[in-house]
């Protein structure tokens, strides 16, 4: 079962996470990331940046993209990754890659995707949100467990979840290039991070919940290597959240 963290809010979180990365960093200064975009991975990136590693070799791969949006568009994955994560961190720019970005079409990018995180070994460390729908990437429910890399349509609710960083709802794109909840699957480590009571039944699902396409983030439970660090809002609706408490606090040295 996944490592269930129960911390007292975004910053805790973004500081545990934070030493995920800077752990797997030190072992591999070549280690290959991949990157989740949004509010939830804020306070990551910042504890990352507090500790001024050395992350030029390191390696990214986003887990999605909107697709529709003109080039340089504020909002792109592209420009976000870049904006949020590679300049904050000192990541070497052409060492960071999102679903469509290398210049071909449309049609076969996810396939062109797959074969890049492939040449690059797979990906080390996988950090991860969660919807209010369960999506992980915008796999959005009915997505399959074996799903790779592809074009999808948003559901209304994600939509009207990401119009706030958009001038108006109109503007946000209906479908995307995500990475595939087979795709993220492959990745040696998940971590997986949210806040706030509006991500509890999402949470929920996802760690207790049966594994269903229904639940895109029950996926995580086929995994053998995942942490989920939430603060007690989103934690809320979890019926073991006790033992999870007690599991954490007396983890081994090596664990996590």
């Amino acid at each position: 079962m996944a490592e269930i963290a129960i911390v007292p809010d975004a910053e805790a979180a973004g500081e545990l996470a934070a030493e995920q990365i800077a752990r797997l960093v030190a072992r591999r200064p070549d280690a290959v990331l991949g990157l989740a975009t949004g509010s939830t991975p804020l306070t990551t990136w910042t504890a990352l940046a507090r500790r001024s590693l050395d992350l030029s070799a390191a390696r990214g791969f986003a887990l999605d993209e909107y697709v529709g949006l003109p080039a340089g568009h504020p909002e792109s994955y592209r420009a976000v990754i870049t904006r949020e994560v590679v300049e904050p961190l000192g990541l070497t720019p052409s060492h960071v890659h999102v679903p469509g970005d290398d210049g071909g079409e449309l049609a076969g990018a996810g396939e062109r995707y797959e074969a890049a995180i492939a040449a690059a070994g797979g990906v080390d460390l996988q950090i991860l949100g969660i919807g209010r729908t369960g999506h992980i990437g915008f796999n959005e429910p009915g997505s399959s467990l074996a799903s790779r890399t592809r074009i999808k349509t948003l559901t209304e609710a994600t939509r009207a979840d990401n119009a706030r960083f958009f001038d108006s709802p109109d503007q946000v794109p209906r479908h995307c290039l995500t990475q595939g909840l087979g795709t993220i699957l492959d990745a040696r480590q998940l971590v997986l991070l949210a806040f706030g009571e509006a991500k509890a039944g999402a949470i929920a699902g996802a760690v207790e919940g049966p594994v269903s396409a229904s639940s895109p983030g029950s996926a995580i439970q086929l995994h053998p290597k995942v942490l989920v660090i939430v603060d007690e809002a989103a934690a809320s609706r979890l019926q073991h959240a006790d033992y999870y408490r007690f599991a954490w606090d007396n983890r081994l040295p090596f664990e996590v």
